[in-house]
């Protein structure tokens, strides 16, 4: 573990998670699905279920990452297994778990939400949240050890990505039939902004500042209520931090970094040792993992990827 540097700025890290194994979750969101067998469906069920990796990536964050003040997870009403042990309660001091009421604050009539971009929406809400944090996926980890500069530099964020067109602007993409997903969602974040193309970032941490929220938002409060409206992921959203990251890009307020310093993996088809080959000796320059949608990982992959990961993020 690498001994803490002094850092010039506070650094907070922000967790979105959802246990939708829990009956309790079950129950509350199927008033609000028409066909309630597709709860069922292994498409519908990948968004919410979950293996109890986020204890990884808060220890990943811990180990990695000992310049972070504070480590928030916002929930519906939860709290992930390992934080109900008492044992451990020490060893987990940085964590802080953030209800949906909270960051909805004034806006409670739009909840229950089931929709991570609706509560994105509302991240940078936290009570007493630093003007500097990092966004976390419940499915990103730290592998190496990361320094602040790693995220911000002068005090503005690092941004690991590639300029691409929209897809209108592509040939070959007018003829396809028009996907709504998460390329799709950035691009309508830099339309706002009025930007002709966007800046196409990967499933790594996100470096973001409360303030560009803030500012936004005030100045556009039918743009936040509009994002917030939906209990479901829907075409006509935005993706928040793409927003943040392109009013960065327009204010010249950011730093562009296309090393992605990144491995990441979520289809898991491959043999179980090729993924021993792949993790035996990642080097030291790759700082992050993305393992998306381990809930559809064959059983014998899973062990291997969860006991790496405990061995990686062990604190020594």
């Amino acid at each position: 573990m690498t001994i803490p540097e002094k850092e010039k700025i506070i650094i907070d890290a922000v967790i979105l998670w959802v246990d939708g194994t829990e009956e309790k979750h079950k129950n509350k969101i199927l008033p609000y699905v028409e066909n309630k067998e597709s709860v069922h469906e292994r498409r519908f069920r990948t968004r919410y279920d979950q293996v109890d990796e986020i204890k990884f990536t808060i220890d990943s964050i811990i180990k990695f990452a000992p310049f972070v003040r504070k480590i928030h997870i916002i929930t519906d009403d939860q709290k992930p297994n390992f934080l109900k042990n008492k044992d451990t309660i020490e060893d987990y001091a940085k964590v802080n778990i953030i209800d949906h009421k909270v960051v909805f604050d004034n806006y409670q009539n739009y909840l229950p939400t089931f929709n991570c971009r609706s509560i994105e929406t509302c991240m940078h809400r936290i009570p007493e949240l630093s003007e500097h944090f990092i966004y976390f996926n419940d499915d990103f980890f730290l592998i190496n050890p990361t320094k602040s500069t790693d995220f911000f530099r002068n005090e503005m964020p690092v941004l690991r990505g590639k300029w691409l067109k929209f897809d209108e602007n592509i040939f070959y993409k007018k003829f396809r039939k028009i996907k709504f997903g998460h390329k799709s969602a950035q691009q309508k974040a830099a339309r706002l902004i009025g930007l002709n193309k966007y800046y196409n970032f990967k499933h790594t941490p996100h470096p973001l500042r409360k303030s560009t929220f803030e500012s936004y938002f005030k100045s556009n409060p039918e743009v936040f209520l509009e994002n917030i409206s939906y209990k479901f992921r829907n075409s006509n959203q935005f993706t928040p931090q793409g927003l943040a990251n392109h009013i960065e890009i327009k204010n010249n307020t950011c730093t562009l970094k296309k090393d992605l310093q990144l491995m990441y993996y979520r289809s898991f088809k491959k043999p179980l040792f090729w993924y021993i080959f792949k993790f035996k000796n990642v080097p030291n320059d790759i700082l992050f993992l993305g393992l998306q949608s381990l809930d559809k990982c064959p059983p014998k992959i899973l062990k291997f990827l969860l006991n790496w990961l405990k061995k990686r993020t062990f604190k020594d």
